[in-house]
């Protein structure tokens, strides 16, 4: 079996725990409704934009207190959604998903938790990527609620496989922007599970939380179901350029 994955980089030809040719689907974590934390304070936006699939994740954080009350949460993304789209002009908040210290996973940019969504969660890599923020700062030293990695690896796990990419495989993604790490239309492989300073310059997502982006990449690709035998062979690389409506 030969398992290829478009703009992925390729995996082992086989696992020794019976899921050779299978597709690694996963069951999708609970996920609050943004018009559940929005309700009428959502603004006048305009449509969704939409890429082919969605290849890699980043990982955020938000830079803001850790001591919050979770049931507080829904009024901590009205405030972050208010700012973004008013006093950064955004049409709508950036990242995909927000996940808050007690593992509530929630919606955060409109179009569907499970389409490909256009994001704005990290300069030059919004194509074919989703942005999960977790809400908090997780700088060196302090430390990052056990309820929120298990949160975020469920979520990485059902968002990649609907693209069938192994969350501990690399895929190769095309700068868009000369405000990113790399200049403008320069090819990179970059971790299907990535941190937002694998793509642009900054210490997001603290390097507490950083720390810990290895054993959530194991961890996702568990709740897959793939074989620890599924090993990166280096430099089988398949990756394809991003169709040029997501130049």
């Amino acid at each position: 079996m030969l398992a290829v994955v478009v703009g992925a980089v390729l995996w082992a030809t086989a696992d020794e725990d019976g899921t050779q040719g299978r597709v690694h689907q996963t069951v999708r974590p609970p996920i609050v409704p943004r018009a559940q934390w929005l309700g009428d304070a959502e603004r006048s936006q305009s449509p969704a934009r939409y890429d082919d699939q969605v290849l890699a994740v980043f990982v955020h954080h938000t830079n803001s207190p850790n001591d919050y009350d979770c049931a507080q949460t829904p009024r901590t993304l009205r405030r972050m959604y208010a700012e973004q789209t008013g006093r950064r002009d955004w049409n709508d908040i950036g990242y995909h998903f927000l996940v808050d210290r007690c593992g509530t996973i929630y919606e955060g940019r409109a179009g569907g938790v499970d389409r490909p969504v256009t994001g704005a969660h990290t300069q030059g890599f919004n194509h074919r990527t989703a942005g999960i923020a977790a809400i908090g700062t997780f700088t060196a030293g302090l430390p990052v609620p056990r309820a929120m990695t298990d949160a975020i690896a469920a979520l990485t796990a059902w968002k990649l496989s609907l693209a069938d990419v192994d969350p501990r495989g690399g895929v190769r993604l095309v700068s868009s922007n000369d405000h990113s790490r790399y200049p403008a239309g320069t090819s990179v492989l970059l971790p299907a599970l990535a941190g937002h300073s694998d793509g642009y310059v900054t210490s997001c997502p603290g390097a507490a939380l950083g720390r810990r982006l290895p054993a959530l990449r194991e961890t996702a690709a568990r709740l897959q179901g793939r074989s620890w035998r599924s090993l990166h062979r280096p430099g089988a690389d398949v990756s394809q350029s991003p169709p040029r409506s997501a130049a």
